[in-house]
């Protein structure tokens, strides 16, 4: 079954300066997640977050898919060959990791929580 798109992030050095940049460029909004991080609105979903880039990682644009079972989906991907470099982890909406594909490309994969019902 495909998976959709759920979001994309900007690792970055420069929080601020990214953000008014891209307000600039593209128009772009943003709004405090945390002390940590800033969501993103490019004026369609899915939306985006932004953060200051851990040391010692690359800036970088990741994506992240949605899939119905994390756990199977990391399964799988090991099983294909892919190396997992952020094992399960817990957010807000769900749970996300990442792995690397077989030509080293990071993808994210996450499984977010059931709707309240009602």
């Amino acid at each position: 079954m495909p998976t959709p798109l759920l979001h994309w992030e900007l690792m970055v050095d420069d929080v601020e300066r990214t953000r008014d940049f891209y307000r600039k460029v593209l128009g772009w909004t943003f709004s405090a997640e945390g002390p940590e991080y800033t969501m993103i609105d490019a004026g369609a979903p899915p939306g985006g977050g932004l953060m200051a880039r851990p040391p010692g990682a690359p800036a970088a644009l990741n994506v992240y898919f949605g899939v119905a079972d994390l756990d199977r989906t990391l399964h799988d991907a090991v099983e294909a060959g892919a190396r997992v470099i952020v094992p399960r982890t817990e957010i807000p909406p769900g749970w996300f990791a990442m792995f690397l594909d077989l030509d080293g490309i990071p993808v994210g994969v996450m499984q977010l929580r059931a709707a309240p019902p009602g």
